[in-house]
């Protein structure tokens, strides 16, 4: 497998007494879907924050491409390519398509919007994604599905040409219908050459669409491996904390 295009070694995050990252070491490549998987309270939120540069780590270090970088604020790592989807997604209801997928980085010359211009560019981002379920990039997203908004939350990644994204529970109180159309647009974002990092509770959408789990059991990394060379069985034992990997590769 190449390198790693983000990798976390030894890192670690408190809140007064409680430590809540102890040294976890972390690792996602480019094409490939890295399921982050663990009870709540595990940490995993702190980790993403981290990487989001919303909430920097106290210690340990964090290299993009191999190289050392500092997450101190969310423009770092936007400046390195990493885009956050968030379980709320941040989309604002009154907007339509192509203004929620340029929100606060606008297309503009001569002091006015480019609106033909980012309307291609959105276009071309959702035929990338092979998305064929918006009627129209002017739809409002408030008239949009739940299936439907996490495309335009997702597709505006790629608009970014974002190298690592990263999904918050992605699936989360949508159908079965809807569900699939998800993942299936995650596994495309990967084969595309991104890393995606999809935190989850539903081992079966981990099982579907990831090539690789990693578990957080109290704030420390109990297991990294291939989704292929495990079962559920096992990772719920990682998830509980009834079972820990002899050495965490």
């Amino acid at each position: 497998m190449n390198s790693p295009i983000i990798e976390l070694k030894a890192v670690t995050k408190s809140f007064g007494p409680v430590n809540v990252l102890k040294g976890v070491d972390f690792a996602a490549h480019a094409g490939r879907v890295t399921a982050l998987v663990g009870d709540n309270g595990a940490g995993k939120s702190t980790l993403i924050k981290g990487l989001a540069g919303v909430q920097p780590y106290d210690g340990g270090e964090v290299l993009f491409a191999g190289e050392p970088v500092q997450l101190g604020h969310p423009r770092d790592a936007s400046k390195h390519g990493i885009e956050v989807v968030y379980q709320d997604l941040a989309l604002c209801d009154n907007l339509d398509i192509v203004q929620n997928m340029f929100l606060g980085r606008e297309e503009v010359r001569v002091g006015t919007f480019e609106e033909g211009r980012m309307e291609v560019e959105a276009a071309a981002a959702l035929q990338s994604l092979s998305v064929r379920t918006v009627k129209s990039l002017r739809q409002k997203v408030a008239s949009l599905s739940g299936g439907q908004r996490q495309t335009v939350a997702i597709a505006r990644a790629v608009v970014k040409q974002s190298k690592v994204v990263i999904l918050d529970e992605p699936t989360a109180a949508l159908g079965v219908a809807q569900t699939a159309q998800v993942l299936s647009l995650v596994r495309r974002l990967a084969d595309h050459g991104v890393a995606v990092i999809m935190i989850s509770h539903n081992l079966a959408d981990v099982f579907e669409v990831a090539d690789d789990v990693s578990v957080l059991y109290l704030g420390e990394m109990t297991a990294r491996l291939p989704v292929a060379e495990t079962t559920r069985d096992d990772v719920v034992a990682y998830i509980t904390g009834t079972k820990r990997m002899e050495r965490v590769a």
